[in-house]
């Protein structure tokens, strides 16, 4: 009794548990423990039933599980782990590829203006600076910052005293000249005297009269008047001062007109013209806009910046405008046809500028462009593209030239 209840236990006897535990041989236990994998696999998202098999593997066999048995639940796997095979297999086909969306916007052609603001400084348009052409020192300097002049007014006096007498001595010495030679010129009638002599003589008249009319000339520098009429913007000395030659001691500015000079791209340059209206904002007066014209185009442009300068003239003078004042000019040129694309479509590397255009079978090139002016989210390109093309502005992470790619539709601006 006790060795039958230990044999169905535990089979605890050897000679027993040897005659009726009916182990598969152990390549068919792996290959049992194999397909449970598989199913667990298969029906993962099925825990129960995973879980399920798993027990069943993992209890030990007894006597009264037979080799039917086993083949039974080696078929059941199989049979259930083709069937979920079948239910898991991806669909066939280009489904399962990841697709490469973009954004793409037309190449387009208009009539469109651009429209620059450019920072200037105001200046007259006549501004003289005097300067003395004599040294000496000065005994009248009238006239002050802010004061008005009128052409011909006295602006400067210096000492004439020295020169005054240089000029006496000058003119005493043409006087004695000029005798001589109308002496001379009596005597060579009565052939008293040789040609030499007389031409000696003219000559000393000639150098005497430029000595005395240097000085004349000289003397005329110790007086300056207002070559135009306007305003004292600068007073640089005092009376009593000795002035040096060549000084600057005054400057007269015409506050009839203002003008300002703007540095100019060389792509907007060819699309203004003298006389063309510009609209100035002066930061001093607020907002107010005012209305100016291009009075001037230089001819030559800066080879490093390639940029060339205008002057524009605001004329009448604003109340409240002055020479130094900064302003903005709002230049807007002729409109011109352009072609142009978004601005976020234009990439550049270390060699050159260029977009991704979509071809016929929807794969995005590469093509080398040349830009042209911004206006605002657009440019232009003057190289390289044609109307109605295709080219991509979004979607550039990942993107390589003959990558198949998906349009999709454009966002506005």
């Amino acid at each position: 009794m006790l060795n039958r209840r230990a044999g169905r236990g535990q089979a605890a006897i050897p000679e027993l548990r040897q005659k009726f535990d009916y182990h598969a041989p152990g390549h068919s236990r792996q290959v049992l423990l194999t397909m449970v994998s598989i199913a667990r696999y298969v029906y993962s998202r099925k825990f129960a039933l995973s879980l399920a098999v798993t027990v069943i593997m993992r209890m030990h066999p007894t006597p009264h599980h037979s080799r039917p048995w086993l083949r039974g639940l080696m078929l059941l796997l199989a049979v259930t782990g083709l069937a979920g095979c079948d239910r898991q297999s991806p669909p066939s086909g280009d489904k399962g590829k990841p697709v490469h969306l973009v954004e793409t916007a037309p190449v387009v052609s208009d009539n469109l203006s651009v429209v620059r603001t450019r920072a200037g400084t105001l200046r007259a348009q006549r501004e003289v600076k005097v300067y003395t052409q004599e040294e000496g020192r000065i005994v009248e300097l009238p006239l002050y910052e802010g004061d008005r002049v009128t052409e011909g007014d006295l602006l400067v006096r210096l000492d004439d005293v020295l020169i005054k007498a240089q000029l006496a001595r000058a003119s005493a010495t043409r006087k004695q000249a000029a005798q001589d030679a109308r002496r001379l010129n009596e005597l060579r009638g009565k052939k008293l005297v040789s040609e030499d002599e007389y031409a000696r003589a003219r000559t000393a008249l000639d150098v005497a009269e430029a000595d005395e009319q240097v000085l004349k000339t000289r003397l005329g520098y110790t007086v300056i008047s207002s070559p135009l009429g306007g305003v004292v913007s600068a007073r640089l000395s005092e009376p009593g001062n000795i002035a040096e030659r060549h000084q600057h001691l005054l400057t007269i500015s015409d506050p009839s007109s203002l003008v300002t000079e703007l540095p100019v791209s060389e792509l907007v340059l060819p699309d203004l013209a003298l006389g063309d209206v510009a609209r100035v904002r002066i930061d001093a007066l607020g907002d107010q806009v005012f209305e100016a014209r291009i009075t001037r185009i230089y001819p030559s442009l800066d080879p490093v910046t390639r940029r060339g300068t205008i002057e524009v003239e605001i004329n009448p003078v604003p109340a409240g405008a002055a020479p130094g004042q900064l302003c903005r000019v709002e230049l807007n040129t002729r409109a011109t046809l352009r072609r142009v694309i978004p601005f976020a479509a234009l990439r550049r590397d270390a060699d050159s500028e260029y977009v991704y255009v979509l071809d016929g079978e929807n794969r995005a090139q590469r093509v080398a462009v040349v830009s042209g002016l911004r206006l605002a989210e657009r440019i232009e390109i003057r190289e390289g593209l044609e109307d109605d093309q295709k080219v991509i502005t979004k979607g550039f992470l990942g993107l390589t030239p003959g990558k198949q790619v998906k349009p999709v539709e454009r966002t506005a601006l």
